[in-house]
């Protein structure tokens, strides 16, 4: 009980320092990439998925969930972003009796090749380059009471822009209470990408310059760039199963989240459940943010049994982006 208190207590500390910060300090933090949401299921509900997480995708919405496997599981997401960039995503997590559970996950963004351009070739110098990222990590989860769950992630990232690069490392921490009312009251808590700053370098950042007396003493010299810390997210939710029953299940979820790099919102949805095996869900994703463009979400869900030994799971969203038209989603899963 003293470690659950404490973990109470240092989500409460941190989360009221993070809102005291009153200037929002859009476009300042690197590695954006890890702020694309992942698993069409949490998406399909708005994003309204911190205290809901039971199953694989929680390694990026609320680790503490992964507890909830008891056997294998895996799954791979395919995301068609905005600007011709894709991003995939693939994680595993397995249940060992008597520890918890482990896990590990990946997730690689591309782009299309772009031009290069310079002030002397605006129109491109007939280069092309592209952008890549890497985010790798491991996982740990246990129940440490009947009702309460804790995890966490420790996880390598990479950014790669043309010649330049930068790396750097981060932890996940999360917690889910549940409580016996409404069928199942949960309260989730998460802090994703807390870690060390990033900093570009690479050849792209040498310069020619003159050095000493005359023209001829012509050096490189390196240009060194900022350092920016990674886009910290500060998550805390409530979900209830309103109705549980043998055949249906309604599930709606509510989420607080507060970024460090832009103004805080509310994700909320709703799931429904038809034994498990065919889900519908709608939700709201980012109200009350700043300058958003997102909006109404939309999903299903399929859960069957294929084999003796094992349930596939194909899961699809839809997220409005208004000006930016949409994005689909689309995952894989084997639970065996």
């Amino acid at each position: 009980m003293k470690l659950i208190k404490f973990i109470f207590t240092f989500f409460l500390l941190l989360s009221s320092i993070l809102y005291c910060e009153s200037i929002t300090k859009t476009g300042s933090t690197a590695a954006q990439f890890l702020k694309i949401p992942v698993g069409p299921r949490a998406i399909g509900m708005g994003g309204a998925f911190t205290a809901t997480s039971n199953d694989i995708t929680a390694t990026y919405w609320n680790p503490a969930g992964l507890a909830s496997i008891t056997t294998n599981e895996v799954i791979f997401n395919h995301i068609e972003w905005i600007s011709d960039v894709n991003l995939d995503f693939a994680a595993f997590a397995t249940s060992v009796a008597g520890f918890g559970t482990l896990g590990g996950f990946v997730s690689v963004l591309s782009s299309d090749d772009m031009m290069v351009t310079t002030i002397e070739h605006p129109e491109g110098t007939g280069e092309l380059f592209k952008y890549n990222t890497l985010s790798a990590g491991l996982s740990f989860a246990r129940a440490l009471t009947d009702n309460f769950s804790i995890g966490f992630n420790a996880k390598y990232i990479g950014e790669n822009l043309w010649h330049m690069s930068a790396k750097g490392f981060a932890f996940d921490l999360g917690t889910i209470y549940r409580i016996p009312i409404l069928n199942e009251f949960r309260i989730g808590a998460s802090i994703s990408n807390f870690g060390t700053k990033m900093q570009l370098s690479g050849r792209d950042g040498l310069i020619m310059k003159q050095s000493g007396a005359g023209d001829g003493n012509l050096v490189y010299t390196n240009v060194e760039m900022e350092q920016y810390d990674l886009p910290l997210l500060f998550r805390f939710g409530v979900a209830a199963d309103l109705v549980s029953t043998g055949s249906h299940r309604i599930t709606t979820a509510i989420d607080a989240v507060h970024p460090n790099d832009h103004s805080e919102y509310i994700n909320s949805g709703v799931e429904y459940s038809w034994n498990e095996i065919f889900s519908l869900r709608a939700g709201y994703n980012s109200l009350f943010e700043r300058d958003t463009e997102k909006g109404l979400t939309f999903g299903f869900g399929l859960n069957y049994r294929l084999f003796d030994f094992a349930n596939v799971k194909i899961d699809y969203a839809y997220q409005d982006f208004h000006r930016l038209k949409n994005v689909q989603y689309i995952s894989v899963g084997i639970r065996f």
